[in-house]
């Protein structure tokens, strides 16, 4: 059930994006009375075909069975399908090569614009709905628990981060550290320790460290909490033994764990072997034997509420809409920040590439849908660039040559933008393979090397 949720959300939301995008080439193009003979969500290639079609018109409409994108075949265009037949004959007036440049170029760029502006649409939706939640600094009473990678680089438990770089931190915000680290290169912390403010540096390494280990950001630093017992699940070795809900776990093995960050180290470190846990029950302390699962785990769920103020900053319409285009123009700055650095080398393609296989994974496997909508505006900006690139096969690679002809006033012959296009195809089709590839190897070949 879990799997059915996660793929649900993805597709939903994927399907979303793909017909948005590519109604942003079919209404320019209806506009300038040029023939749409395709509009399909997601792909219909050989040996399978559509999944579902109808006629209206002079346009086929139709759903493929290929979830990896979608298409408008434009009468009179030289597109992925490598369909040239029509190119022979005489240029028609309800054709995309006959139309002016300029009104080519609008309908190449709609799907791209239509997809920046459902971004900063729903990111201002989510501000105007939700507001903008956050977990103050000074309302941490144990401070922060920090990821072992981070407790390596000079963390300690219960430490408030206070600072990266040149820019103050005010609130629990794992994703502002790891920008600050990854992108602008921070090399410097100042945290808040027993009262006291300390200042030190972190490993040069620490950016690669960061990306090589996969650290989920929402794990790396979150409010440190006692470890009370919210939900035993059935069939685990703790329902067996007797704890129950409301039980405090001070104890692993004889060593304190007072905080659930002190716990969860010594369960993975003895995974699948016999333990004591000793739990504070009212004014009782009580001591269980159990083994530990394979995963190092005893089948609990801590308790986070009550521990530290969860805070929503509300947002008006007014004050919403400009802070919606300022999240997605700072997500689509950090998206080109890591671009770069992957293309100089400073980051692995191999460790930062990946599929809709790691893309779904991001939904998780419940519903929510601050989460999904949070995921689908980003998506939706990311897709709007990755289009955007000046690439034969995708709009880029058009509004390239449509460009130039405008700034020129010669147009590219048809049978380069098709050699151009049948190359953009095939190398767009070996890094999808090999995006696709790499997520395989993580996910399902990885842990059996």
């Amino acid at each position: 059930m879990d799997t059915v949720v996660n793929i649900t959300q993805f597709l939903l939301s994927l399907s979303l994006l793909i017909l948005l995008h590519e109604l942003g080439h079919f209404f320019p193009a209806r506009w300038f009375k040029t023939r749409v003979e395709k509009f399909y969500l997601f792909f219909d290639f050989a040996p399978f075909h559509a999944l579902w079609k109808t006629r209206k018109g002079d346009t086929e409409y139709g759903i493929g069975w290929l979830p990896l994108g979608g298409y408008v075949k434009i009468a009179g265009m030289v597109d992925e399908s490598m369909d040239t037949e029509a190119l022979k004959r005489p240029p028609q007036p309800w054709e995309f090569r006959s139309k002016p440049a300029w009104q080519r170029l609008i309908i190449m760029i709609g799907g791209v614009t239509v997809n920046f502006l459902l971004g900063f649409f729903i990111f201002a939706a989510l501000l105007f709905f939700f507001g903008k939640s956050y977990i103050p600094n000074n309302s941490l009473p144990y401070g922060l628990a920090f990821e072992p990678i981070l407790l390596e680089c000079g963390f300690q438990q219960g430490d408030v981060l206070l600072r990266v770089g040149n820019r103050s931190i005010d609130q629990v915000d794992p994703a502002a550290f790891v920008e600050e680290v990854i992108l602008n290169n921070a090399c410097e912390v100042t945290v808040l320790r027993q009262g006291k403010s300390l200042t030190f540096r972190l490993p040069d390494d620490i950016a690669d460290r960061l990306v090589k280990e996969k650290v989920a950001k929402n794990t790396l630093m979150s409010p440190r909490i006692p470890f009370y017992v919210a939900e035993v699940m059935p069939g685990m070795p703790a329902k067996e033994a007797g704890i129950q809900p409301g039980d405090r776990i001070i104890a692993f093995n004889d060593q304190p764990t007072l905080f659930y960050d002190e716990f969860t180290p010594l369960a993975r470190a003895n995974k699948g072997k016999p333990a004591t846990i000793t739990i504070l029950r009212g004014a009782d302390t009580l001591v269980f034997s159990l083994t530990l699962t394979a995963q190092g785990l005893i089948g609990v769920r801590p308790r986070v509420e009550g521990f530290f103020l969860v805070q929503r900053k509300p947002y008006s319409l007014a004050a919403a809409i400009p802070e919606g285009v300022r999240m997605g123009i700072e997500f689509l700055s950090n998206q080109l920040k890591a671009f770069g650095k992957m293309f100089r080398g400073e980051l692995s393609v191999k460790e930062n590439l990946g599929s809709i296989i790691s893309i779904g994974k991001m939904y998780g496997t419940s519903w929510d849908w601050e989460r999904f909508w949070t995921l689908t505006a980003s998506l939706s900006i990311l897709l709007a660039f990755m289009n955007l690139l000046p690439i034969p096969a995708l709009d880029g690679g058009y509004v390239m040559f449509l460009l130039w002809e405008v700034i020129s006033g010669r147009k590219v012959s048809d049978r380069v933008v098709e050699r151009a296009v049948t190359i953009g195809f095939f190398l767009l089709l070996g890094l999808m393979v090999y995006a696709f590839g790499l997520d395989l190897w993580r996910h399902f070949f990885q842990r059996f090397f």
